[in-house]
């Protein structure tokens, strides 16, 4: 059994018990979630497809921690003018483990 869930602008393919880092979400530590924009949802035998979003499928997550995700290095060079920047950047994430798909 797996879902396809829309959490900000991401698309992430979800089962239970699976660990997810969607960007930064406003919610504290232990708290349960519900993602209620589903785009798909199969149970292994039949698949639902919605248009945009399925009404009757809720996927529950609790949220276990925010933390930063890895540096990500941008170079900027410009031969023959003796410039070059280095710019480095972190995303802030939350990590959802995914409780319970229930359709």
């Amino acid at each position: 059994m797996f879902a396809v869930v829309q959490v900000g602008n991401h698309q992430y393919k979800v089962t239970e018990g699976e660990i997810i880092n969607p960007d930064l979400l406003g919610f504290d530590a232990g708290q349960t979630i519900i993602l209620d924009k589903v785009l798909l949802y199969s149970d292994g035998t039949t698949t639902q497809i919605g248009s945009p979003y399925l009404k009757n499928v809720e996927v529950k997550g609790e949220v276990l921690k925010h933390h930063r995700g890895p540096k990500t290095i941008a170079y900027q060079y410009r031969k023959r003018k003796d410039s070059a920047r280095t710019v480095g950047h972190r995303e802030d994430l939350t990590a959802v483990r995914i409780a319970k798909i229930s359709a």
